[in-house]
């Protein structure tokens, strides 16, 4: 190879070992920024807005965990949006949730539905369901303890009598599960106190969120006994959902994250009925019935004797039984009235 041809090949890779350098430095030059900027908290130049801090359905009745104030773009601020230096959060509370909002969207002056507006408890309701009121005493509403939003049990106490004389069966039976709260009274807010505390008041009606089959057995249940309340916490509708799914009875959606959350939301929500359990008078005392009373037998006859109908009987004047004894009688005919008379002797 001659000297030409060496020098042309030393050139070229001298001009690609200078290409190399200078593009490995133009790359570390553009990245040293973006490290540097993503090591820094980023400032949003804005006011604080109110957002939800999960995601809120339809119907959702708001308490001080949904909402939260949160920095905004100025340039992407609403005139429909809640502003910090303008808003009482606590007012806001007991409010209902008109349109689906979110986790972390802002929150509109148009998405909630406050007490007191027209169509307030028709927002609260879920698709298909009803609203039905409940009379409850103060000892049976949890004295006052039960709030617009929370989840309840629904307990019927009765006494069921027999065809006996003996002590009728005091019984007491969970009809219904997991039903949302609208309303204790006419009340569907959280009355809050002036040092900011949930004031806990009795009242005597509590209005529920049902089905409509759900609804015509409560109405039912209101003629059979006495209705009280008993709150459920919150843990409950996890834990029930769990034995649920382990046993079979629900089946979650496969690869699809989106579908599973939903199915596991309205199934949480959902009012249940069946699988009752209930606690007798026999549980509670020793002095008290465990079956329904039997009826007392009418079969006794003279000295105790079993007595049977005979055909064609008629008892006596007098006589309230339509049994006879067993034994010689004589058949006394006037017109088509046929009157069987005992008259004693051994069988």
């Amino acid at each position: 190879m001659d000297s030409r041809k060496l020098a042309l090949l030393a050139g070229a890779l001298v001009v690609a070992l200078m290409t190399a350098f200078f593009a490995r430095s133009l790359i570390a030059g553009s990245a040293a920024p973006q490290a540097s900027a993503m090591g820094q908290p980023v400032v949003i130049d804005g006011p604080e807005v109110l957002v939800a801090t999960r995601a809120l359905p339809v119907g959702t009745i708001l308490d001080a965990t949904a909402l939260k104030f949160q920095p905004w773009p100025k340039e992407m601020v609403d005139g429909a949006y809640y502003l910090k230096a303008q808003t009482n959060v606590q007012s806001l509370q007991g409010t209902v949730v008109r349109n689906a909002i979110t986790a972390g969207q802002p929150i509109t002056q148009g998405a909630l539905v406050k007490p007191g507006d027209r169509g307030f408890l028709a927002a609260a309701l879920g698709p298909g369901m009803r609203a039905v009121t409940v009379p409850v005493s103060a000892q049976a509403a949890v004295a006052g303890f039960v709030f617009p939003g929370d989840r309840i049990d629904l307990v019927l106490t009765q006494t069921v009598t027999g065809g006996g004389e003996g002590a009728p069966l005091k019984v007491s039976e969970t009809i219904m599960r997991n039903l949302r709260v609208l309303a204790t009274d006419q009340r569907t807010d959280n009355l809050v106190g002036e040092d900011g505390k949930t004031q806990v008041r009795t009242f005597s009606n509590v209005t529920v969120e049902a089905t409509p089959k759900i609804a015509e057995q409560i109405a039912v249940a209101q003629t059979l006994g006495s209705l009280s309340l008993s709150l459920r916490s919150l843990a409950d509708n996890s834990a029930e959902l769990e034995q649920a799914i382990a046993s079979g009875a629900v089946k979650v959606p496969d690869g699809d994250p989106k579908a599973e959350k939903d199915m596991l939301i309205q199934l949480a929500s959902q009012p249940q009925t069946g699988n009752t359990t209930f606690a007798t008078g026999a549980d509670v005392s020793r002095y008290q019935r465990s079956t329904v009373p039997g009826k007392a037998s009418t079969n006794a006859g003279f000295g105790g004797a079993p007595m049977q109908s005979a055909p064609g009987y008629t008892p006596p004047s007098g006589t309230a039984s339509a049994v006879a004894p067993v034994g010689p009688v004589v058949r006394v005919a006037r017109g088509n009235n046929v009157t069987v008379v005992p008259v004693g002797g051994k069988n």
